[in-house]
């Protein structure tokens, strides 16, 4: 597995946990703490133990993890395949490496699970981002981690 390809301006991987090496793992997890629990001012456990179920998709910019989202196959979070803890460094966020991360998360769902149909649980306030990429809200909003998220579907 662990497949690497380079797209406009960043280079994508995508592995397996077991794939991480220690430095991948470590910068991935300073990214989600630097962004959902700092800059969100959000104390939660991020290291929540399913990391080694998912399969992770790590995006570098010069050499540095700028985007990453981690991806869960069918009936381990909901009923479709999942994309989860999309996050873009702040220093990356004017680079539009957003679009660039969930092209390739819906692409390697495809690739990886054989599936098109995914569900995510998205902040609220990214609902156009995440429409521009084909998902569409089919919940309410509701609070996770005292932060307002709806559910979103792709076909």
């Amino acid at each position: 597995m662990g497949t690497s390809f380079f797209n406009m301006e960043i280079t994508i991987k995508i592995k397996r946990f077991n794939e991480l090496s220690t430095v991948e793992l470590y910068s991935l997890l300073q990214l989600r703490s630097e962004v959902f629990v700092v800059e969100q001012n959000c104390v939660y456990q991020d290291i929540d133990g399913k990391d080694q179920k998912a399969l992770h998709v790590l995006g570098y910019y010069n050499g540095d993890l700028a985007a990453y989202s981690r991806l869960f196959n069918k009936g381990y979070y909901f009923d479709e395949t999942s994309i989860g803890r999309v996050v873009v460094s702040p220093k990356y966020r004017d680079k539009k490496f957003g679009h660039e991360l969930m092209r390739n998360s819906i692409e390697a769902i495809k690739e990886n699970f054989n599936e098109t149909a995914i569900t995510i649980s998205a902040q609220e306030y990214l609902k156009k981002f995440y429409e521009s990429h084909g998902f569409i809200q089919t919940s309410e909003m509701y609070l996770e981690d005292d932060i307002p998220h709806i559910q979103m579907k792709r076909s």
